[in-house]
């Protein structure tokens, strides 16, 4: 015998009912009116019998009751069921002229029963106002049973009659209850696996916003440096053959410098999970900057820098400082043309808060400025923003010639 066989604990009888119930109700979705006729059927069959097997002489007033008359009360008190989901109140008034003539005649045919059946669904359809006319209605056959044949007291007939009622409009609360408590489960449960589908949209556009931001730096500022580069090798080549030897030197090593910022930037777009441990060289800071700006004098833009106060930022201020430096000066190696110099002045304060100011003195017709389409600006003021700080970039102030970019990040706030 298969011991996987032996070791599964038998089936609980509440889950088995639960999943046919489950399948009943999938079914009743798919197939209403299918299983409406069924269930016509079954009380209109036993409405029948109860009239042709003569049961109804068992608690009728009244034997000389016409076999018409009771054929007609019988599928008048049974056939209504068809329509009791989708028109429960004419349904059930419909069936209240039957069961008054029922009532009046002395048939008392079980059949007038099937009223509770149409009370229910009232309960658990309706408003639970209609249930007051609904009572009337079911209540009055009785005053007229007892008013004219007498049989059993008042408090007896409507007493009993009330109860049945009763029941059967709690049965139809309750089901009703349950049933807008497991929509209710089920909406919020939609509703959750949309908002975590939106946040999961959202980190991961937030995430390709960032890798963005950081190759465009990585790659724009490295490959500027390596034209600038190249370019200055090709006019010395011919003169200075040792000077072309540096400037491709040069150009090794900012290409493997950006080689390695970028494998550590693709790193983190990896889905599956390597062997080897990728590389965790932290993002570069202000302890990086002297480097950054030898690779940038290095193709041919003299740098000045002046710096006030004592670098305390933490490392997310380090490299948004660092980034927009690097922009910046990028930007100037592309477009501010021969002859030019830049200038960066750092000043520190208390609490994290920095000033930045770069300007350079290049041809004034510049077009990095906020009408381009790039990732340059964008990028710069995304990340300012990210510390609540500001971001100007533009040309410097008639008379002077060149470009102007100034950071400013305020105090840290305490958390």
């Amino acid at each position: 015998m298969n011991p996987v066989t032996e070791d599964r604990a038998p089936e609980p009888l509440t889950e088995y009912a639960h999943r046919l119930t489950r399948r009943l109700r999938a079914f009743d979705r798919r197939h209403p009116l299918l299983w409406d006729v069924h269930i016509t059927g079954f009380w209109v069959t036993a409405a029948l019998i109860d009239y042709v097997g003569g049961g109804w002489r068992h608690n009728a007033h009244n034997l000389d009751v016409p076999g018409w008359l009771l054929l007609t009360l019988s599928l008048g008190l049974s056939v209504p069921l068809l329509w009791r989901r989708t028109h429960p109140r004419a349904v059930l008034a419909a069936m209240a002229l039957f069961a008054l003539a029922n009532a009046w005649t002395g048939a008392a045919l079980q059949a007038a029963l099937l009223q509770l059946a149409v009370v229910y669904h009232i309960a658990l359809r309706r408003p639970l106002r209609d249930l007051g006319w609904a009572t009337a209605l079911v209540i009055a056959p009785v005053l007229v049973s007892v008013a004219r044949h007498g049989e059993g007291t008042w408090d007896q007939q409507i007493g009993s009659q009330l109860m049945s009622i009763t029941v059967a409009a709690l049965i139809g609360i309750t089901v009703r209850t349950r049933r807008n408590h497991t929509e209710a489960l089920e909406d919020r449960a939609r509703r959750l696996e949309t908002e975590r589908d939106q946040q999961a949209r959202l980190a991961t556009a937030a995430e390709r916003a960032r890798i963005a931001r950081e190759m465009h730096d990585i790659i724009g500022h490295n490959l500027s440096v390596i034209t600038g580069l190249a370019d200055g090798g090709r006019y010395a080549a011919a003169k200075s053959p040792e000077r072309a030897a540096q400037a491709l030197d040069a150009i090794a090593t900012t290409s493997r410098q950006a080689l390695t910022e970028l494998r550590r930037v693709l790193d983190v777009m990896r889905e599956e999970e390597q062997h080897d441990q990728p590389d965790l060289t932290p993002q570069p800071g202000l302890t990086d900057l002297d480097q950054l700006l030898d690779g940038v004098r290095s193709a041919g833009l003299p740098v000045h820098t002046t710096t006030h106060g004592s670098p305390t930022l933490p490392p997310g201020r380090q490299l948004t400082v660092y980034r927009v430096i690097q922009e910046a000066l990028t930007n100037t190696l592309k477009h501010a043309g021969a002859g030019a110099t830049a200038e960066i002045e750092l000043s520190y304060e208390d609490k994290g808060a920095v000033t930045l100011t770069i300007t350079d003195t290049g041809n004034g017709n510049r077009t990095d400025g906020p009408s381009r389409h790039g990732r340059g600006l964008p990028g710069m003021r995304e990340r300012t923003a990210l510390y609540g700080g500001t971001l100007e970039a533009g040309p410097r102030p008639h008379p002077e010639q060149g470009w102007r970019v100034r950071l400013h990040l305020p105090e840290e706030t305490p958390q």
